[in-house]
């Protein structure tokens, strides 16, 4: 296993359970992951939703401070529902007290997807490849009309909630130019030279995250940043956003070639058996993402029935592309995921409903990968 090993966290909340306890637990996590020789530990960026990872800037700051080594980061801020400078400076805070450790992850947000979906017919598109298959033992299933989850009227009411009213989120590839610009000091307003105080000079990378071979891959490429491809979330388009960014890459001062890190869902126990218990309530938190418009509190395994038909059929894409086994069958997923996307890093997320159970697959899988100190 010859690759570095990387764990975003959602600071999940579990049914029965509360935010501070969500993110006291993502805090022990992290602790652990230094101890455990895992590379990066980031957070994710979500609202209104049964998960505390809300606002990774802080819960950053949180988690920097309570460890000495780890690189920490978002995964990623939201852009759309912010603006260039106050993220330059939010991650120039940081890496003023915590120099060399702060990853600065961007996305797109989903409010500029709800916009484009507003535009369009509402009839969903149809998927242009409706098959499974395989790629060197990487599963790829059929694409998902992520535009009908935007359509949906819980989280059509939110999204504007997130911005300013009538705001309208500037287009991606312009905020990261400005945050590039902002971080190198070239940043100009009206003519007006402006200086991001802190934030300009620290050396900031944004990483661009990505989940097709759109706009998100493109802005990587072209701007010689590093690309993360989601195939935890979106496992039918991320093999194709890998390529996709490595056509367009174009080395830069911050990157002279090509990087790639690949996500994966991963719930890793000491035996297979444990772990597909521990992994039977995924399916009905993602179907509470796909239906209800947002992630309910995670299940309870062992108080969830099994998923009936039309609930396996609308979240079967992620229930057959999590990796679930013991150290062995996981770690020779995660090894052929790599082989085959050419991944430079792999970032595993894991959501269990106990907290130690998550901490004993991540603690199981860096043993098994060879990174355990």
């Amino acid at each position: 296993m010859n690759v570095p090993l990387s764990i975003l966290d959602l600071s999940p909340i579990s049914a029965g359970s509360d935010a501070p306890t969500a993110l006291r637990n993502t805090v022990d996590l992290a602790r652990r992951a230094e101890r455990w020789g895992y590379r990066r530990f980031w957070l994710a960026e979500h609202h209104f939703v049964a998960v505390a990872s809300s606002s990774p800037a802080v819960l950053i700051g949180q988690i920097a401070a309570a460890t000495q080594r780890i690189n920490v980061g978002a995964a990623a801020v939201q852009v759309g529902f912010s603006t260039a400078i106050a993220v330059v400076e939010s991650f120039g805070t940081l890496e003023a007290f915590h120099p060399g450790r702060i990853d600065l992850g961007v996305g797109r947000s989903g409010q500029r997807r709800y916009q484009a979906v507003r535009t369009e017919n509402s009839v969903p598109q149809q998927n242009p490849c409706s098959q499974w298959r395989e790629v060197g033992g990487v599963v790829v299933p059929p694409p998902v009309d992520v535009g009908a989850l935007m359509r949906n009227p819980r989280l059509a009411a939110t999204l504007p909630v997130l911005q300013q009213p009538e705001a309208v989120a500037p287009d991606f590839a312009d905020q990261v130019d400005d945050i590039l610009a902002l971080v190198d000091g070239d940043f100009q307003a009206g003519g007006f030279a402006a200086h991001a105080v802190p934030g300009e000079g620290t050396g900031l990378t944004p990483w661009i995250f990505g989940s097709g071979k759109g706009q998100s891959a493109e802005v990587a490429g072209t701007r010689g940043l590093p690309f993360v491809a989601s195939y935890h979330i979106t496992p039918a388009t991320a093999l194709d956003a890998i390529d996709a960014y490595r056509a367009a890459f174009t080395p830069s001062a911050r990157l002279p070639e090509p990087y790639v890190v690949v996500s994966a869902d991963v719930v890793v126990a000491d035996d297979t058996a444990t772990a597909r218990h521990l992994a039977s309530s995924y399916g009905h938190w993602v179907h509470s993402i796909r239906v209800d418009g947002g992630a309910a509190p995670y299940p309870d395994p062992d108080e969830c029935p099994p998923l009936t038909g039309e609930q396996l059929a609308a979240v079967k894409d992620r229930t057959a592309t999590q990796f679930v086994g013991d150290p062995d069958e996981v770690a020779h997923r995660l090894d052929t995921l790599r082989r085959v996307s050419g991944a430079d890093e792999l970032v595993v997320t894991s959501v269990t409903h106990r907290h130690a159970d998550r901490l004993r697959s991540h603690e199981l899988l860096a043993r098994r990968w060879g990174i355990a100190r």
